[in-house]
């Protein structure tokens, strides 16, 4: 049977940042530009044939990128939370619509937000002292700014690492939060082991589960034993390792999760974002990954 995979990011690409360039600008009181960072990193993923894109997540590690716009936060080595979270104004969305002006027709775009968990497990509390608290006023601020994001992206995915080494009971809630009222796609990213929570997964308010499959072909056996509905992005090459996986390697991986979750599968990924590889290895897995996705595709 045809299908109609699409190929997509998670989010970061390694694009070497000049920061000699931006220290300049800082002591110099210039508001630094991004632009050709992200020009870049959308030129790299569309000329390897991609169908859904990022702007690379360029411009700041994925805590700092939010907590450094939001009221409450102070950022020393890490963030540390000195005052009641709240969104003041929009933080990724003028750099979306940047990266929305320089994709050809019919290429998707995908709006990182850091998850509410993970920011709140990556921050030094020194206001709230209720972890729940301040992770639903991070989700709350992350809800504005993907009220702001919808109309300039094709998919919301959220980031949450920290799901795979502890999942809140309050994980479905905190996440509904986030993405009450959004008239796009919702992807929700998990990488690592993420076998013991499957059964939570699956039930999670997002459209599309994403899972790094391709470091951990385990979690295939295991959600085979929660059938469910939930769309499926599949990482099919790796993330943490230079080898580029051959075409027929990824084909055939893929077709594995095909087998399980049939029609469901709608996006096949790298496992996880891109920022710790070499640039050129970075490129060529995205490649291998657009052909295998155009041979299963029928092309």
């Amino acid at each position: 049977m045809k299908q109609n995979l699409k190929t997509s990011v998670i989010g970061s690409y390694p694009i070497r940042v000049d920061t000699l360039d931006l220290i300049y600008d800082y002591f110099s009181c210039i508001e630094s530009s991004w632009e050709r960072y992200i020009e870049q990193a959308v030129h790299d993923m569309t000329e390897a044939g991609i169908s859904f894109v990022s702007d690379g997540q360029t411009r700041d590690p994925f805590i700092q990128l939010f907590t450094r716009h939001l009221n409450g936060c102070r950022i020393r080595q890490r963030t540390e939370i000195i005052g009641p979270i709240s969104y003041h104004h929009p933080i990724t969305v003028a750099d979306q619509i940047y990266a929305r002006q320089l994709l050809p027709p019919k290429i998707g775009l995908i709006g990182i937000l850091t998850g509410p968990y993970t920011l709140m497990r990556s921050s030094v509390d020194s206001f709230y002292y209720d972890e729940k608290q301040l992770c639903f006023d991070f989700a709350t601020a992350l809800h504005s700014e993907a009220e702001n994001l919808q109309n300039h992206v094709d998919v919301i995915s959220i980031d949450e690492p920290c799901f795979s080494n502890e999942l809140p009971e309050y994980a479905a809630e905190v996440l509904r939060t986030v993405t009450a009222g959004l008239s796009c796609s919702t992807r929700l990213h998990v990488c690592g082991d993420v076998s013991r929570i499957i059964p939570e997964l699956v039930d999670m308010p997002v459209d599309i589960l994403s899972h790094e499959f391709k470091a951990s072909p385990f979690l295939f056996r295991v959600f085979e034993q929660y059938p469910n509905k939930k769309k499926m992005c599949i990482g099919a090459v790796r993330s943490d390792d230079v080898t580029i996986e051959p075409v027929d390697e990824i084909v055939k991986h893929v077709q594995k999760a095909l087998d399980i979750f049939g029609e469901n599968v709608v996006q096949i990924a790298p496992d996880c974002g891109q920022r710790m590889l070499p640039r050129q290895i970075a490129f060529r897995k995205l490649q291998h990954l657009a052909i295998a996705g155009g041979r299963i595709n029928g092309g």
